[in-house]
């Protein structure tokens, strides 16, 4: 298992951007899925970009266009950049490892709150 720090959050405004940062120890960080997740308040948890080992990326609806999920196995680092950004991405955001690639999430972060503005 990897342990997982993010970094990054904070408050923006309508449209601003932030980037998140989650550095991650332990090995073998290239052969895992690294994702980002967020909980809004009053809402379930839901993943909503993935970068696969092989180098495929994933993104729900909601952020495609404005997130970008990065990675730099050299720093065992994944980055999520949030572009555009808008009040209802207001939540605490975690970064989560999957060692089997498979989408089995068991290593997560503490999270990092951004709050967007209008």
């Amino acid at each position: 298992q990897v342990q997982l720090v993010e970094s990054g959050g904070g408050l923006a405004q309508a449209g601003g951007s932030l980037r998140l940062s989650c550095a991650a120890t332990g090995r073998a960080f290239n052969d895992y899925a690294m994702g980002w997740f967020r909980q809004a308040p009053g809402k379930e948890r839901e993943i909503i970009a993935v970068s696969w080992s092989g180098g495929n990326t994933h993104y729900v609806d909601s952020v495609k266009g404005r997130f970008t999920i990065s990675r730099d196995n050299a720093k065992n680092t994944v980055y999520l950049q949030m572009n555009s950004l808008k009040p209802d991405d207001t939540a605490v955001y975690y970064c989560a490892g999957d060692p089997g690639n498979t989408g089995s999430f068991g290593s997560w972060g503490q999270g990092t709150q951004v709050t967007v503005s209008s």
